[in-house]
């Protein structure tokens, strides 16, 4: 990792422009680390001790970190620096970073539109150069998805690699710690660093990662699987496919072999995540009561005072999964709802793994289109379909990554790659080979 030299003036001056930043602090690593000095950001659903963790909502407006976590302990212990927490959609619900309660983060690219989400600021300060990378989560696309909105790397590794431990409860079966990066290489290096077993975490892999010594080795032979169904999905921006099959011809003149296959339950995956995932939020989120910590709404009753903390301290999109969640798990809608949900999960991953019987990894775009402008997509539906392609990966516990390839009207585009569980370490070397075809992206200079 290049030396990288953290400006924190210029720095405030910037996120006045993209309100990527919710809070700035400076918090040491290791001395004798080896990654000493060099600076990252923290998306601020995540525990980092003398800091606020708001996960980007009223309810824990004034709530403090009481440690560090797992994942972030280990990257001070490298010697990394933290230099702020970023700004996310609230409690990590959202694909556009629009449901922060602290304002919308806004995409360095164009500042008229949204960066993605949920972890948009963390995308944002990365695309900006203010750190060389910042850490965010990822429940269904949240690290890939605003990754490819702002033109860098976004890498989600297999699930259980790295520690949940600290990390605000979205999904438990889905959520996992990510990084945002400038670069394929950048994003496997702080990716080895946290990943491992912890105690606290019992969903944890007992691995010992070496994911970058071999990084530049090039693969003998790649073989790539392109979902049939991305050229028949409704709703894709026609730009976005066109692009697309441009970057597909690309690598065929570069030797990667490249074909169709069928994925039957692809178009399922939106559709059972959101039974999925709010069916687990719903449950997590019970913990904030206004009894414990946090914001408290004092009324005569219980029963009142938990539900005046919860309408005033949650946000709209927030409730609207709670509620989703709840109905879905209630007695007289299980069986119609979560438990099919559940068995699709199932046959989605015997899909994925007939297909990496043959392939090192599937190929798609990373969304389904371009940024849109702030508060031009209306209906929840068009966010949710956003993340189409990225969600998978999260059902199935695989790793992904979404990696620049290129721009569509002066906007960043990005490619998505899934491989198998625990082959991490072939996937980057395949990601890297692809950004050496296509290149970074540099933001313009006049745009900030």
């Amino acid at each position: 990792m290049k030396e990288f030299k953290y400006d924190a003036e210029k720095a405030k001056k910037i996120n006045e422009k993209i309100n990527a930043v919710l809070e700035f602090t400076e918090i040491e690593g290791n001395k004798e680390g080896k990654y000493h000095n060099t600076p990252f950001m923290v998306k601020d659903n995540i525990q980092v001790l003398e800091t606020k963790m708001t996960s980007a909502s009223k309810i824990l407006e004034n709530y403090n970190s009481t440690y560090t976590a797992t994942a972030i302990q280990k990257l001070l212990n490298e010697g990394f620096k933290i230099v702020g927490k970023t700004n996310l959609d609230e409690f990590a619900m959202g694909g556009s970073n629009e449901n922060s309660a602290f304002g919308p983060v806004k995409n360095p690219w164009d500042l008229e539109r949204i960066p993605g989400g949920s972890s948009g600021g963390s995308a944002a300060v990365v695309a900006a150069g203010i750190v060389p990378f910042a850490i965010g989560s990822d429940t269904g696309g949240s690290v890939r998805q605003p990754a490819s909105f702002c033109g860098i790397v976004g890498y989600k590794p297999t699930y259980g690699a790295i520690s949940r431990y600290g990390l605000s409860a979205f999904a438990s079966s889905l959520d996992q710690i990510g990084v945002l990066a400038t670069n394929v290489k950048d994003a496997a290096t702080v990716v080895e660093v946290m990943s491992g077993k912890d105690e606290k975490d019992s969903t944890t892999l007992d691995i010992n990662w070496d994911l970058t010594s071999e990084i530049e080795k090039e693969p003998e032979k790649i073989k790539i699987a392109i979902p049939k169904e991305v050229f028949e999905v409704e709703g894709i921006d026609p730009k976005v496919l066109e692009k697309f099959k441009e970057n597909i011809e690309r690598l065929k003149e570069n030797g990667i072999e490249i074909e169709e296959v069928e994925i039957p339950h692809l178009k399922y995956t939106v559709s059972i995540y959101y039974i999925i995932a709010p069916s687990e939020a719903s449950s997590n989120l019970s913990r904030y009561d206004g009894m414990r910590f946090a914001l408290r709404e004092e009324k005569e009753s219980l029963k009142d005072t938990y539900m005046e903390t919860r309408d005033k301290g949650f946000g709209i999109e927030v409730k609207r999964r709670i509620f989703m969640g709840a109905f879905t798990l209630s007695s007289a809608y299980y069986d119609a709802y979560f438990s099919k949900a559940a068995k699709i999960r199932k046959l989605l991953n015997d899909d994925f793994e007939k297909v990496f019987e043959k392939y090192d990894a599937v190929l798609t775009p990373t969304t389904t289109m371009l940024p849109p402008k702030i508060g031009e997509l209306k209906s929840p539906l068009e966010y949710y379909l956003m993340d189409l392609f990225t969600i998978s990966a999260n059902m199935i516990g695989a790793p992904a990554i979404s990696i620049p390839s290129g721009l569509i009207d002066n906007l960043p585009f990005g490619i998505h790659l899934i491989s198998k569980p625990l082959e991490d370490a072939k996937m980057l070397r395949i990601a890297n080979k692809f950004e050496k075809i296509f290149g970074r992206l540099e933001l313009p200079e006049v745009q900030l």
